[in-house]
C-alpha cells in the first residue's frame, strides 16, 4: 500500500511527541532533539532507505525539513543517524509501540507468542567488531486477536523459558487485558498463577492427553484459545516488512 510520506512524518512527530513526553526535546546525537532522531529512523525504515542515503533524500524534500524543523544547511549526517539508533534505549521504542498501539481499537483479548529472528547476516559487522556471537534474538509479543496490534514486545539475546517473559510482558499490559491465549510453552503453575492474580483469563493449552488436560484445553477453546494463531500472522507480517531492521545489540 503506497503511503504519503508527509502525513506518514507528521503523524510520527505527534506520537513520538505524545510517547516521550518531556523527554522528547532532550538532545540526542549531534544536539538534534531525540524526537526529530525517532521520526528520521521511522522515515528510513518506511522509505527503504540506508542511514546514508536518509540526508541525501532530505536535500530534496522541503516539506518533510519543515515538518521536522530541520534546516537545509544543517541537515544530521548520515553517521549521526547510525549512532542515534544505537543509543536510543528500548523503553524509547517501547513507549512510542505503546502511543501506537492506542490509535486502534482494542479488544482486551490477546495472544502471547515467542519466536525467533535469525541476525547471522544483518548483524555479522557488529558481532566481528564486538567479539560477541549473536545470531538470533528471541521475540515474545502480546498481540491483540481482533486487531492484530502488537500491545508490546520483549526482546532478548539470552533465551530465557516462555515462563520467565510471558508473565513480565502480560504486567506490563494487565490493566488493559480480559483474556491471554498461549501455548503450552507458556504453561506452569507460577505463570497460571501470576497472571491470574491480575484478574485475567489465562487460556494456556496443557500439555498431555489425561482427562483433566483434555477438558481445560476444550474449555480453552470455547472462550477463544483457537484465536492465538492471530499473533503468527503479526510475526509473518513483520519478518516480511522489518525483519532487516532488528539488531543485535544486547
Amino acid at each position: 500500500m503506497e503511503v504519503d510520506l508527509l502525513d506518514f512524518v507528521e503523524q510520527c512527530r505527534r506520537l513520538v511527541k505524545q510517547a516521550l513526553g518531556k523527554h522528547a526535546g532532550e538532545p540526542a546525537s549531534g544536539g538534534f532533539a531525540r524526537w526529530k532522531h525517532v521520526v528520521l529512523h521511522c522515515l528510513r525504515l518506511e522509505d527503504g532507505h540506508s542511514y546514508r542515503e536518509t540526508p541525501n533524500r532530505l536535500k530534496y524534500m522541503a516539506e518533510i525539513r519543515d515538518a521536522l524543523g530541520l534546516d537545509p544547511d544543517d541537515l544530521p549526517d548520515y553517521s549521526t543517524i547510525y549512532k542515534s539508533f544505537d543509543r536510543l534505549k528500548i523503553w524509547v521504542w517501547r513507549a512510542l509501540l505503546r502511543v501506537s498501539a492506542q490509535q486502534h481499537p482494542q479488544s482486551g483479548h490477546a495472544a502471547l507468542d515467542s519466536t525467533f529472528f535469525d541476525r547471522r547476516r544483518a548483524s555479522s559487522y557488529f558481532r566481528q567488531r564486538a567479539g560477541r556471537t549473536i545470531q538470533t534474538l528471541k521475540v515474545t509479543t502480546l498481540t491483540d486477536v481482533e486487531s492484530l496490534t502488537v500491545l508490546d514486545v520483549h526482546i532478548t539475546a539470552r533465551w530465557k523459558h516462555d515462563t520467565k517473559t510471558g508473565p513480565q510482558v502480560v504486567r506490563r499490559n494487565a490493566d488493559d487485558l480480559q483474556s491471554v491465549a498461549a501455548d503450552n510453552g507458556f504453561q506452569d503453575w507460577h505463570t497460571e498463577y501470576e497472571i491470574a492474580a491480575h484478574d485475567i483469563d489465562y487460556l494456556v493449552h496443557y500439555r498431555g492427553s489425561s482427562a483433566n488436560a483434555a477438558a481445560k484445553n476444550a474449555l480453552n477453546r470455547a472462550k477463544g484459545y483457537s484465536q492465538r494463531w492471530m499473533a503468527e500472522t503479526s510475526y509473518s507480517t513483520t519478518k516480511r516488512s522489518l525483519g532487516d531492521a532488528v539488531r543485535a545489540l544486547g
